[in-house]
């Protein structure tokens, strides 16, 4: 491996270690935003929040403008609760909101955090040490203080008492089966849940308004954790935002620092809701493209004789895609699982996802000029092309895996995303324009040439399948995916993924290689390419040397130079 490679490498691994997923890790300092939003996940009912500000540094004489967190659902899915108007206002001065909306308003001189909730609500908060580390015991054992689910989490204790006890039995008096003594360790089942109920946690209501968290202050730092537990009426999508609104004032940047662990959890895992479904989706396409990868391969070998470089370069792209897609499942598998990605499968999907996207706008740029389909050789115009595109893809793949693999309430976050849209919609510009220039230069050869009327037609299609694809995959998805409920925002990855199938089907049946179809002629080049062919045969380079074309069969036709 090159210094370059190895150097991209520890790229992917360096960006790895700022973010484990679900499980987030934030640290800011100096930071003088006056909101940072932390993340956006949508809950089911029993959905699991835990936030631990481990510290909180605020400026020595900290004014009275509110700092705080505040949690709120997402009035339109997958945007941001406030409005263009409200960022003016400080979120966490609202008197009322008609969604669910939680705020967490810290007062720094009697050491607590007062709680307001508006909306209907039935979800539960409870207030968790700081010096300890959440368990899964623990959290089964919380979950009993959910409303109208009594009885299925008694079980949940029961189960998790039992398991206690076996661990004891097998410390205290090993070899003892397990079945000596049932009737016994049932009495201390009942014993122990007795126990647990008559002992409440600490500061945990039915109803969160009005409930006050204690504060810890060590050498000018403070901290608080709090674990909620997510209610049928406030399933949703939501964001946790922290606020420091004196720097909303303007011309007030005061610095603050920040280290907060948030934790997010479903029912069945740490996926939002909108992402329960996508490794099924993602590993079901990749066998999708890696069928018509195989198809194409087979049809290839088929019509050997009317095969060009750049059909093996389409296989390369289905095969390609197909592996990014199996790792892409694998990674959300363990993210589902362990709370975060492993490292070296991620850094597969990273790589395999640099190949495909550089791989793809290269494939479309060079059908787009009708290289091999219609002439042999790039014009000084459509080589530019490509030395655009293909560093801006690589710079839009490292801006995605950036994205990725950071934080959301990191400065760079915002920026790394800014800059893969603007970067995207250039490439998606870009590509464009061989096509084009193809049409043009068609239209003006099928005056003479009835090859060229039939070229001109298929590159005609082939624009409005890029401007389509263009379109499906990064507006009408878009859209899709604030507006549809939160459980369903799954929809856009699938719209995305059926709109490249088509796209890659169709691409594939236009240019197939076949020795019926009228595309597979070159025709005459274009006055800039003529004139480097002229300029090329009168310095002698290609005196006496004949053009040699394939035709179906296989057998080799020779024409003679005009030189």
């Amino acid at each position: 491996m090159g210094r370059h490679g190895r150097v991209g490498l520890a790229v992917f691994v360096l960006v790895l270690v700022f973010c484990e997923a679900r499980r987030h890790k934030l640290a800011l300092k100096n930071d003088t935003r006056f909101v940072v939003h932390l993340n956006t996940f949508g809950f089911f009912a029993n959905g699991n929040l835990d936030v631990n500000v481990l510290s909180l540094r605020l400026p020595e004489d900290n004014s009275k403008h509110p700092v705080g967190f505040s949690l709120s659902k997402s009035r339109v899915n997958g945007v941001l609760s406030y409005t263009a108007e409200e960022t003016e206002v400080c979120p966490l001065s609202k008197q009322s909101s008609v969604e669910p909306l939680f705020l967490f308003l810290i007062d720094t001189n009697i050491l607590r955090v007062n709680v307001k909730s508006y909306g209907d609500q039935d979800s539960v908060l409870t207030q968790l040490k700081t010096d300890k580390t959440l368990t899964k015991d623990s959290v089964s054992r919380r979950r009993r203080l959910v409303p109208n689910d009594s009885e299925d989490l008694k079980v949940t204790v029961q189960k998790s008492n039992v398991e206690e006890e076996k661990k004891d039995t097998v410390l205290k008096e090993e070899g003892t089966k397990e079945e000596e003594k049932p009737e016994l360790k049932e009495e201390e089942v009942k014993a122990q849940l007795d126990k647990m109920e008559t002992k409440k946690p600490t500061k945990q209501v039915g109803r969160i308004n009005g409930l006050t968290l204690d504060v810890q202050k060590i050498n000018g730092s403070y901290s608080f954790s709090f674990h909620m537990v997510i209610g049928q009426l406030d399933e949703g999508l939501y964001n946790l935002n922290f606020h420091y609104c004196e720097n909303i004032l303007p011309g007030t940047n005061r610095p603050y620092n920040l280290n907060v662990e948030v934790t997010e959890k479903n029912p069945g895992g740490y996926l939002s809701a909108a992402e329960i479904l996508l490794p099924r989706l993602y590993i079901f396409m990749a066998g999708v493209f890696f069928i018509i990868a195989m198809v194409w391969v087979y049809t290839l070998l088929k019509h050997r004789y009317s095969v060009f470089k750049i059909h093996w370069l389409m296989a390369a792209l289905a095969f390609t895609k197909s592996i990014s897609l199996v790792f892409h499942s694998i990674n959300y598998h363990f993210i589902n699982t362990e709370g975060h990605p492993i490292e070296g499968w991620a850094v597969m999907y990273y790589i395999t996802h640099l190949l495909k996207g550089v791989l793809l706008f290269i494939t479309l740029a060079l059908i787009g000029t009708g290289w091999a389909f219609v002439k042999y050789i790039l014009s000084d115009k459509e080589k530019k092309i490509f030395m655009i595109v293909i560093p801006l893809q690589v710079l839009a793949n490292v801006a995605y895996i950036i994205i990725e693999s950071t934080e959301e309430g990191s400065s760079e976050y915002t920026l790394w995303k800014k800059v893969l849209f603007l970067v995207d919609l250039i490439c998606c510009g870009a590509i464009l324009f061989p096509v084009v220039w193809s049409i043009r230069h068609l239209q003006e050869a099928s005056s003479t040439d009835g090859k060229a009327a039939m070229k001109l037609k298929l590159f005609r299609h082939y624009y409005v399948m890029i401007v389509c694809y263009i379109y499906f995959t990064r507006i009408v998805a878009i859209l899709l995916k604030v507006t549809v409920p939160f459980q369903w925002q799954w929809c856009y990855e699938f719209l995305v993924e059926v709109s490249t199938l088509i796209f890659f089907v169709l691409t594939g049946y236009k240019f197939r290689p076949a020795s019926n179809n009228p595309y597979q002629q070159p025709l005459p080049l274009d006055e800039e390419d003529v004139e480097r062919d002229e300029v090329v045969t009168e310095s002698g380079m290609l005196e006496g040397i004949s053009k040699v074309k394939k035709t179906s069969d296989g057998r080799e036709r020779q024409k003679k130079s005009n030189m």
